[in-house]
C-alpha cells in the first residue's frame, strides 16, 4: 500500500517524479524535442527542473516553425530574438487565442509611451487539413501621413497572382458539404508583429466564421474575424473587428488557387479604419488584450455572432433615432407652415 506522501499513479506528480530520475541530457534531446508548442507548455509547468529544461530557445523557435512555417522569414526571426523571452515569448503571445477586451480606466498613473512602431510584421499561415499550404510575410510601413489617412489594409497577393495548392473538390459532394469540409480543414492564422513593442498577437479565429461560394465566379471566400475593444463606450469603434479573407478559385473539377489574402480593420457601421486608428488599436490589443485557450473551434464564431448582433441592434437604434428625429423635423416644418397662413390670412 502506497506511503501518504506517494503521489497516485498517474497523476502530474507522479509524472513528474518519475522524469526526475531520468538524465537531464535524455529528457531534453529525445523527449522535449518531440513535444509540440502546447505540449512544451504544460511540460515546462510541471516541474521546476522541466521548466529549467525547457527554458531551451531552440525548442521554442522548432515549436514555433512548427505551427507556424512563416516563422522562419528573416525578418520575423529578428523580431522575436528581441522579445524578453525570445520564441518562448512569441508563443505565449501567439498561441493563444486574442479574446475581447474591455478598456478600463487606469487608477495608477500610465505607462512610459511606447515608441511609435516604423512596420509592422504580418506572419500568415493557412493549413489544409494540417498541412501547410500558403505562408508569406509582409511588411507594412506605419510611418508616414500617407499610412495615417488612409484606409487600413494589408494584401499579400498582387491581382494577377495566384498560388495553387492541394485543395480539390471530390465527385459528387454537394456544394452544402464542400463549403462545410473547407469550414472544418481550412485554418488560417495571421501574427501581427510590432518590433517596437516586442509583442505579437494572432488576430485570426484559425476556424473561418463563414466560408460562401460566389453564385457567379465560382470562387470560395473564407473568413476569419476577431472582435477586440476599440474607441470610447456608444462610439462606432466601440468594438471593431479585425477581418482576414481568404479567396481561392479555380477550374470546375480542378484544384483550388490562393488568390487573395488581405487583412483590414472596420468599426461597427462597417467603416474601415484608418492606419492611425487601426496602429492605436492592435497595438492596444497586443498590450492588454485577454489571451485564452479556445475551449472549442466554434468559440472564435460564436463570438462572432455575438458581434454581428450588437451590429443589428446598433443600426436599428440609430434608424429608430432618425425616423424620431424626421417625425420631428416634418411636425415643426407642418406647424411653420400653418402658423404662416394663418398669420397672412388672419392678419
Amino acid at each position: 500500500m502506497p506511503s501518504p506522501s506517494t503521489p497516485p499513479a498517474g497523476s502530474a506528480a507522479a509524472a513528474a517524479a518519475v522524469l526526475t530520475s531520468v538524465h537531464p541530457d535524455v529528457i531534453r534531446t529525445h523527449i522535449l524535442t518531440r513535444l509540440d508548442g502546447p505540449s512544451l507548455v504544460a511540460a515546462a509547468s510541471a516541474s521546476s527542473q522541466l521548466h529549467s529544461l525547457s527554458s531551451d530557445d531552440c525548442l521554442w523557435r522548432d515549436a514555433c516553425v512548427a505551427a507556424w512555417p512563416s516563422v522562419r522569414d528573416p525578418r520575423v526571426a529578428q523580431a522575436i530574438a528581441a522579445f524578453r523571452s525570445g520564441h518562448r515569448s512569441f508563443f505565449s503571445d501567439s498561441y493563444p487565442v486574442l479574446h475581447h477586451h474591455k478598456l478600463r480606466r487606469r487608477r495608477s498613473p500610465p505607462p512610459p509611451p511606447t515608441p511609435p512602431a516604423e512596420c509592422l510584421l504580418s506572419a500568415v499561415d493557412v493549413h489544409y487539413e494540417g498541412e501547410a499550404i500558403f505562408s508569406r510575410v509582409h511588411e507594412t510601413e506605419t510611418a508616414s501621413g500617407w499610412f495615417d489617412c488612409s484606409p487600413f489594409r494589408v494584401d499579400l497577393l498582387d491581382l494577377k497572382e495566384s498560388v495553387p495548392t492541394r485543395i480539390q473538390k471530390s465527385d459528387g459532394m454537394s456544394d452544402e458539404a464542400w463549403l462545410r469540409h473547407l469550414e472544418e480543414s481550412l485554418s488560417l492564422s495571421w501574427i501581427v508583429v510590432d518590433p517596437s513593442r516586442k509583442r505579437a498577437a494572432n488576430f485570426s479565429t484559425r476556424r473561418p466564421v463563414s466560408v460562401q461560394r460566389h453564385w457567379l465566379t465560382g470562387e470560395v471566400q473564407a473568413k476569419y474575424v476577431t472582435v477586440v475593444a476599440g474607441g470610447p463606450p456608444g462610439s462606432a469603434a466601440e468594438h471593431v473587428q479585425c477581418t482576414a479573407t481568404l479567396t481561392c478559385g479555380g477550374k470546375e473539377g480542378g484544384r483550388l488557387h490562393v488568390r487573395e489574402v488581405s487583412f483590414q480593420v472596420e468599426d461597427m457601421e462597417g467603416k474601415s479604419l484608418s492606419g492611425k486608428e487601426s496602429l492605436a488599436i492592435l497595438g492596444e490589443a497586443m498590450e492588454s488584450g485577454e489571451r485564452k485557450k479556445a475551449k472549442r473551434d466554434s468559440e472564435g464564431k460564436e463570438r462572432f455572432e455575438e458581434h454581428e448582433e450588437r451590429k443589428r441592434e446598433r443600426r436599428q437604434r440609430k434608424q429608430r433615432r432618425e425616423k424620431a428625429l424626421d417625425l420631428v423635423c416634418i411636425t415643426v416644418a407642418v406647424a411653420t407652415f400653418i402658423g404662416f397662413w394663418s398669420f397672412i390670412l388672419f392678419r
